[in-house]
């Protein structure tokens, strides 16, 4: 499961479709400054963009979520005790990673 969003493997499969971001962007109907911060993982997707980007890259939502990171809704899922439980695991990592990062 991703921490970060996996900027690589998205591109990747715009790639092998012959699409690029802009398409993604305006797929999902975001502006490229969005999506930008989508791929710099400084915005989450919410439930609606992950099942656009499944749609227009022809993979399963959970793929797509996966790759965006562990605190990304799947479209009809996640109840509100499940993303607080993931946002925590995903404070937890990157705490443990500042903690490493420090000790370098």
């Amino acid at each position: 499961m991703a921490l970060f969003f996996d900027a690589e493997w998205f591109d990747a499969r715009l790639g092998e479709r012959g699409l690029s971001r802009a398409v993604l962007a305006a797929a999902a109907g975001l502006s490229e400054a969005d999506l930008a911060l989508v791929f710099k993982d400084q915005r989450e997707l919410s439930a609606q963009e992950v099942a656009c980007f499944a749609e227009l890259l022809g993979v399963a939502a959970a793929e797509v979520a996966d790759r965006a990171g562990i605190s990304t809704p799947l479209p009809g899922a996640a109840s509100p005790e499940a993303r607080i439980a993931a946002l925590e695991r995903r404070v937890a990592a990157l705490e443990a990673a500042l903690a490493a990062l420090k000790e370098a």
